[in-house]
């Protein structure tokens, strides 16, 4: 699951890893559709969008190489698993091959772990029937470091194949603590979002162990490593 090349090689490199986002609740089509473009222009590896513009940002990049992402029980991730598997089958129906989900996060911090663990893998089930990936969203930024190693341990025997630090919603970002922690944890995926804004950020989290990126400064990023001929 990890890379074996490093992202930091070439902006280009950099730019696969990356998943290019628009999350905002008033993101437009036209939005959307510019998200799109970049990423192909660009070559992102994903955009990440909400799940009523799945259609159009799979209408937008058939036939290329840019996957499209959509987040699920998002921000809060305390949707019934039901309705989270629900939600995942139509954007996987729509042209989503990867999915972003939010754990139980009061479920975890009560400690009942067993609904964690089958709520992450109902949805890596569903997932994975349509050869998606699943990334799991742990909102680092509520949780104490004991919580967020059992939240990647728990992801991780659920059958997903990313930890996530932050949705980006909720006042928490990734940082490089959280991202060697996790990593320290998982021998799957490790993504860090929340607050890469900078080539500076982007070096710094691949450095402690991420293995993907999510931002919605994307094209600033690269654009920054162009100027520098990295």
């Amino acid at each position: 699951m990890v890379d074996r090349k490093s992202p930091m090689d070439s902006w280009q490199n950099l730019a696969a890893i990356i998943d290019h986002t628009n999350l905002r609740p008033e993101a437009t089509p036209r939005d959307i559709t510019r998200l799109c473009d970049e990423a192909r222009e660009i070559g992102f590896g994903a955009v990440m969008v909400n799940p009523c513009y799945v259609a159009l940002a799979s209408a937008n990049l058939q036939n290329g190489g840019v996957k499209v992402g959509a987040v699920v029980g998002f921000p809060l991730g305390a949707t019934l698993t039901s309705v989270k598997v629900f939600e995942t089958q139509e954007a996987l129906a729509l042209g989503a091959r990867e999915i972003d989900m939010v754990l139980n996060i009061g479920a975890l911090k009560a400690g009942n772990r067993e609904l964690v663990l089958s709520d992450i893998a109902s949805m890596a089930e569903t997932a994975h029937q349509r050869k998606a990936l699943l990334k799991v969203i742990l909102e680092t930024g509520l949780l104490t470091d004991e919580e967020k190693l059992a939240a990647c341990t728990i992801s991780e025997k659920a059958g997903a194949d990313f930890v996530k630090t932050c949705t980006g919603f909720l006042g928490g970002i990734a940082t490089i603590e959280d991202v060697a922690l996790m990593r320290s944890a998982v021998k799957i995926g490790v993504k860090a979002s929340g607050g890469i804004r900078t080539a500076s950020d982007a070096r710094a989290m691949v450095e402690a162990g991420a293995n993907r990126l999510g931002t919605s400064s994307g094209v600033n990023i690269i654009r920054e490593l162009r100027v520098h001929g990295e």
